[in-house]
């Protein structure tokens, strides 16, 4: 029984191996209304406009005939789906100033014409993931927006996009809101900067290196340079003769650079 088995399960496979062989070689007839038949097809397509949730991608869609010509070629738009985690986004706003949450860009919702769905979630006065902590929130549309903004609407949004038919959840994005006083901190770096730093910070760094050594020798003693000179006519001189003269000279106009200074 054991060797019948055996042989009955190997004819099985072979039977299996052996087919796609045998339907190779069986004349095959394609119907004269498939021949003639023409198909519209996408045969081009951009990427998705977005990175994560939903999107939108151009299609170039064409006719198709049996003998694979293209034919009347358009371009549809439609829509496209990415990773639905969109991770979180962090903004800092001034407290009485109007801000805005977009949840799903505005050229996609019109596209979808009704199919989406919103459920905000709300975690006053943290940054935070957890789901635990967030809260239902009063809004169901795709951009939540703020009047005036005040401390109490500092804390963590989720906004869930869903499917309407079938309430998949196609993306998920978190926003971080932090609310500060005008009076504590200005976020205009560029104009809290002197006048001297708004020029250093428009000159190219070459400029700036060159600049950095004519002060650096502008800040030198004007005597060294004359007693470079007295030294030099001193040792044409001779070498002893040279050596008391720079001596003499290094001496005087040690004394006329203190006083110069203690003039300034």
């Amino acid at each position: 029984m054991k060797t019948l088995g055996s042989s009955h399960t190997g004819g099985i496979w072979l039977g299996a191996f052996s087919l796609p062989l045998v339907l190779c070689f069986w004349p095959v007839t394609i119907p004269e209304e498939l021949k003639t038949a023409v198909f519209k097809v996408a045969v081009n397509a951009t990427s998705c406009s977005v990175t994560c949730g939903v999107g939108i991608k151009l299609e170039e869609l064409c006719e198709v005939t049996g003998a694979g010509e293209r034919r009347n070629c358009t371009l549809q738009r439609s829509s496209c789906l990415s990773n639905s985690m969109c991770g979180l986004l962090h903004f800092t706003v001034s407290v009485g100033k109007p801000f805005q949450l977009t949840c799903l860009d505005s050229d996609v919702v019109a596209f979808g014409s009704g199919a989406y769905r919103y459920r905000w979630r709300f975690a006053p006065g943290l940054i935070t993931t957890n789901k635990l902590l967030l809260k239902p929130f009063r809004s169901t549309d795709p951009v939540l927006r703020f009047a005036t903004t005040r401390e109490a609407d500092s804390g963590t949004y989720q906004c869930d996009v869903q499917m309407l038919k079938t309430l998949e959840v196609i993306k998920r994005i978190y926003f971080g809101l932090r609310m500060i006083q005008d009076d504590l901190a200005d976020l205009d770096f560029y104009k809290s900067l002197t006048w001297e730093q708004k020029l250093a910070a428009k000159k190219p760094e070459r400029a700036t290196e060159n600049s950095t050594k004519e002060e650096v020798q502008r800040q030198k003693p004007f005597w060294q340079g004359k007693f470079l000179d007295v030294y030099w006519v001193g040792l044409g001189s001779g070498v002893i003769g040279g050596v008391l003269v720079s001596l003499v000279a290094s001496c005087l106009f040690r004394k006329l650079w203190r006083s110069r200074a203690a003039k300034q």
